[in-house]
C-alpha cells in the first residue's frame, strides 16, 4: 500500500499493545479505524486515542476464535466505513506449560485465537480487500515462530502456523491487488505475559511477576508499530523485528540443528538456576 490517507484499517486486538500502537500510528497517517477486541474497556481508550487525532473509528468486541462472529464483523466494517484496505490480525494470547502439564482446553483455547482468528480475518474480509483499489494483510506471526522454545508448544505451533499459511496464501495472492506481510516480534512490552495462562511448574506468582518486569524491559510497541507499517508500504513478505529475531532467524538458517541444541542447552540452565533458588 502506498497510502492510508482515508484508507480503512482494521486491527483485532487493539485494546492494548502493538495493536493499539498501531491504530494510532495509522490514524496519524490518516487511516479511518475499525478496531476490535474482546476487552471493551481497553478498546474504548484506544478508541479515544484515534478520535483525539481527529481520525473516525469504529469498536468492535470480538472474540477473533468465533467463526461467526468474525464474519459478522467483517460485515459491520463495511457497512461503516464502506470498504476495507487494510486487515491486521494482530489478537494473540500466550500460555506458559511444559507440554505435558499443558492442557487441551488451554491448546485448543490459544490455537483458537492465534491460528483460527487469523484464518477468519483473512477469510471473511479477504473478497472486501479484492474489491479495493489496493489492498493489504498482516499477520502476527513471531520469534517463536521462527525457532522452538521450550514451555511454548502451543504459541510456536500457533505462530509456525501462522507463518506457512501467510507464506502460502502471499503466493497465491501474488498477482492481485492484495499483498500479505508475515510479522515475527520478539520480545515487546505489551500484556500478554501478564495475561498469559501458566500451569505445572511455570504457575507460580513469584514466575509470573519476573516475566512481566522482563517484558516491561523490552521495545516499546509504537517501535513495532513503525515497522509494522513500514512494511505495509513496502509490501514487504516478512518483518522481523527486535535484534533477537534477526539473530535467531540467521542461526536458524544457517545451523538448524545447532540452534536446537543451544536452545536446549539455555533452558537446562534455566531450570538449575530455579531449582537452585
Amino acid at each position: 500500500m502506498k497510502k492510508f490517507t482515508d484508507r480503512t484499517a482494521v486491527i483485532t486486538g487493539a485494546g492494548s499493545g502493538i495493536g493499539r500502537a498501531t491504530a494510532v500510528l495509522l490514524a496519524k497517517r490518516g487511516a479511518r479505524l475499525a478496531i476490535a477486541d474482546i476487552n471493551e474497556a481497553g478498546l474504548e481508550e484506544t478508541a479515544k486515542l484515534v478520535r483525539d487525532l481527529g481520525r473516525p473509528v469504529t469498536t468492535h468486541k470480538v472474540d477473533v476464535s468465533d467463526k461467526a462472529r468474525m464474519e459478522a464483523f467483517a460485515g459491520e466494517v463495511v457497512d461503516a466505513h464502506g470498504g476495507v484496505h487494510l486487515v491486521i490480525n494482530n489478537a494473540g494470547v500466550a500460555v506458559v506449560a511444559d507440554f505435558k502439564e499443558h492442557s487441551l482446553k488451554d491448546f485448543e483455547w490459544l490455537m483458537g485465537i492465534n491460528f483460527w482468528g487469523v484464518v477468519y480475518g483473512c477469510k471473511f474480509f479477504l473478497p472486501h480487500l479484492l474489491r479495493a483499489d489496493e489492498g493489504h494483510i498482516v499477520n502476527l506471526s513471531s520469534l517463536f515462530g521462527l525457532l522452538g522454545i521450550p514451555q511454548q508448544t502451543s504459541y510456536c505451533a500457533s505462530k509456525f502456523a501462522v507463518r506457512g499459511f501467510t507464506e502460502s496464501l502471499r503466493i497465491e495472492l501474488a498477482q492481485t491487488n492484495v499483498g500479505v506481510t508475515s510479522v515475527h516480534p520478539g520480545g515487546i512490552a505489551t500484556n500478554i505475559v501478564a495475561e498469559a495462562r501458566l500451569a505445572g511448574e511455570a504457575d507460580n506468582p513469584r514466575n509470573r511477576a519476573r516475566l512481566v518486569k522482563s517484558f516491561k524491559k523490552m521495545m516499546p510497541p509504537s517501535e513495532a508499530a513503525e515497522q509494522i507499517v513500514r512494511g505495509v508500504e513496502r509490501n514487504k513478505p516478512r518483518v522481523l523485528i527486535t535484534r533477537e529475531t534477526y539473530v535467531a532467524d540467521v542461526f536458524k538458517r544457517l545451523a538448524p540443528a545447532l540452534s536446537i541444541d543451544m536452545v536446549a542447552w539455555g533452558y537446562e540452565r534455566y531450570r538449575q538456576k530455579l531449582a537452585a533458588r
